[in-house]
């Protein structure tokens, strides 16, 4: 199982039992898209070669935004 942990700087990452993270940059880069724009489901698909993906995909910028508390 992947999980993925998403914030404004990028995202931490446990993979087969390896935790790491992906810098923003480096998510961009690899997308080639702005990495607020980038989609959940497109960053599992950098990580995993085959991911069981499943609900619709997710903006990153709306994980990161859905994370603040009201009074941020």
């Amino acid at each position: 199982m992947t999980t993925l942990a998403f914030d404004a700087e990028g995202v931490d990452v446990v993979y087969d039992g390896v935790e790491f993270r992906l810098e923003a940059d480096l998510v961009a880069s690899a997308l080639q898209t702005d990495y607020r724009d980038a989609t959940d489901h497109q960053v599992l698909q950098i990580i995993d070669p085959d991911p069981a993906l499943s609900g619709e995909p997710r903006r990153v910028g709306d994980i990161i935004d859905g994370q603040r508390s009201p009074n941020s």
